[in-house]
């Protein structure tokens, strides 16, 4: 399976986004609320259509950057959040966002069900990406998926043993705890991490 942006352009054109509550989750939403600084430089990558940039954008926090490979995802926002600056959302792939937007770094790095759509095999890269992406006592905080999923296609799931392995030597682990506040669909199927950039 290429899980390239054709692939993931289809899927927001078919509309067949299994993955897309309608609104923002409850650990994110509750994490942001304790978010202070409103200038900090936040990156949702693989955003899709991005509930949690359109939460912050409303709570006045004013670097937010979207990043997807799937122009309708980027699209569907704009068309949803008229005030969103079109120049943040970034029609790129996240593992070459260094290269596209070597201006950019972020302080904060915001993980919605993007590391579960990626194939395993890209998850160490992925770690890495986040690591240079990020400042200097920079963090990635979010939720992971805690659950076995599916091994052929998206998403793809794992475990805190696993997932421990990928982040231990850029990372310290602030959190990496089963959430207590899922949605109902999710409960008990994911961890919410907060990992702060060695």
């Amino acid at each position: 399976m290429n899980l390239n942006h054709e692939f993931w352009e289809n899927k927001y054109q078919q509309q067949e986004t299994g993955w897309d509550i309608g609104h923002i989750s409850t650990p994110l939403k509750e994490y942001f609320n304790q978010l202070n600084n409103k200038d900090i430089q936040i990156l949702i990558p693989g955003g899709g259509n991005s509930y949690e940039a359109e939460y912050l954008h409303q709570r006045g926090f004013k670097n937010i950057y979207v990043a997807d490979i799937a122009k309708t995802a980027l699209t569907n926002i704009k068309n949803r959040v008229s005030s969103f600056p079109e120049n943040n959302l970034l029609l790129t792939d996240f593992f070459t966002l260094h290269k596209s937007h070597p201006e950019l770094q972020f302080d904060l790095i915001v993980e919605q069900t993007f590391f579960c759509a990626i194939p395993p095999s890209q998850r160490m890269a992925y770690a890495q990406q986040v690591h240079q992406l990020l400042k200097p006592k920079g963090k990635l905080s979010g939720v992971l998926f805690n659950d076995v999923l599916n091994t052929d296609k998206p998403p793809f799931g794992g475990s805190k043993k696993e997932y421990i392995i990928y982040f231990k030597n850029l990372f310290e682990i602030l959190t990496m705890e089963k959430c207590y506040n899922s949605i109902t669909e999710r409960k008990n199927r994911e961890l919410f991490i907060q990992l702060l950039k060695k």
